[in-house]
């Protein structure tokens, strides 16, 4: 009894530990980015007010951060899951797009009741997703390939692949780069609350992403699955040592992540887009998960709250623009707000430092 006390008090303070060292890397990022602001010429404080009340002054702005958080929330934990495995899972962007066309091609060329196009749409975009994250997973257990190389060339495979399909005359609309809208039986969009936030499209997408996030914690820390994967994660060479079979869960792993990915693209079209079109270049929600993932520590429950707040500081710090404020400031807040929480050890060792100091004085 009295080790699983001390067990828990360990757990806890690296969480809380954990907790104050992201708290503090997202205000140094606020700082960073209001001494950009006010080097600009324009006041900081004006400047996040308008931020926070692009966010909350109204119901539909609520809405639409909720909507642009929504593919952030998957992409994420995507990203956060293959970390937790001891993977970097780079090519989120390429398992989305995959997801989101498999989606639109499902959605626009089946005629079915919407009981039963909704969950063929979902899965069957899942399910081409998690195939292409088990190429690179395939490829690193066999061939010893790296992840992030596989997964940077499959992101342009998937990018090229996607735009080639759009363009053949049975999927491509007339006079656009765009494909055909998925039918009305496989979007997913809350159509009652339309009379409360407008035009923008909440639908249970969010949802459907909140559970996931519940259900892949779940697995990581409460089954064998999880257990295995994170050992590999932590050292493979023991892992393998106590039996697990480390190529099979690498495979495992990459394909998980893969059927993340896919669903944030699945989902995107489903409820928002209902359709795709020719890319010029990938769209960021797979390298936005990066930070997403990285900002919410790999924890399934750090990601969703990451993801609204990377929805809130991008959707609502585009109200900065009233101001004349360019929106690369925006991306410079992000930026140093993974910045600082990359280098959190740095704050960690500082305060450790600074705490023995205190106590040899004591001791003296």
């Amino acid at each position: 009894m009295k080790s699983r006390s001390m067990k828990e008090r360990i757990i806890e303070k690296i969480a809380n530990e954990t907790l104050l060292f992201t708290i503090l890397a997202i205000i140094m990022g606020l700082i960073v980015g209001a001494v950009v602001i006010t080097i600009s010429g324009y006041n900081p404080i004006d400047a996040y007010r308008a931020m926070i009340e692009g966010v909350f002054s109204k119901p539909k702005y609520i809405a639409r951060t909720i909507i642009k958080s929504t593919p952030l929330i998957l992409t994420g934990l995507s990203v956060a899951f293959a970390f937790r495995t001891g993977l970097f899972n780079i090519g989120v962007e390429g398992q989305f797009i995959i997801g989101a066309l498999v989606a639109t091609l499902l959605g626009y060329f089946i005629h079915l009741p919407a009981v039963i196009h909704i969950p063929i749409v979902f899965i069957g975009a899942i399910l081409a997703a998690g195939l292409w994250g088990a190429i690179a997973g395939y490829l690193k257990a066999r061939y010893g390939v790296h992840e992030v190389i596989a997964t940077i060339m499959l992101n342009w495979i998937a990018l090229y692949t996607s735009n080639y399909v759009v363009t053949r005359e049975s999927v491509k609309m007339p006079g656009s780069e765009s494909s055909y809208y998925i039918q009305e039986t496989a979007q997913i969009t809350i159509t009652w609350l339309k009379g409360l936030i407008g035009p923008a499209k909440i639908h249970w997408g969010t949802l459907v992403a909140i559970i996931i996030a519940m259900i892949i914690s779940y697995v990581l820390f409460k089954t064998t699955i999880g257990y295995e994967l994170r050992a590999v994660g932590h050292n493979k060479n023991a892992a393998q040592y106590g039996g697990i079979n480390v190529n099979r869960n690498v495979i495992l792993a990459m394909t998980i992540a893969g059927v993340l990915g896919g669903a944030a693209g699945a989902l995107h079209v489903m409820g928002e887009a209902y359709h795709v079109s020719v890319l010029s270049a990938t769209e960021g929600y797979g390298f936005n998960g990066i930070a997403v993932a990285l900002i919410g520590n790999n924890s399934p429950l750090g990601v969703v709250l990451s993801a609204f707040l990377f929805g809130g500081i991008t959707f609502g710090g585009s109200n900065m623009q009233l101001l004349g404020i360019p929106t690369e400031v925006i991306n410079i807040v992000i930026g140093s707000i993974v910045f600082f929480i990359a280098i959190y050890r740095v704050f960690r060792f500082i305060t450790k430092f600074f705490a023995s100091r205190k106590l040899q004085k004591e001791a003296k």
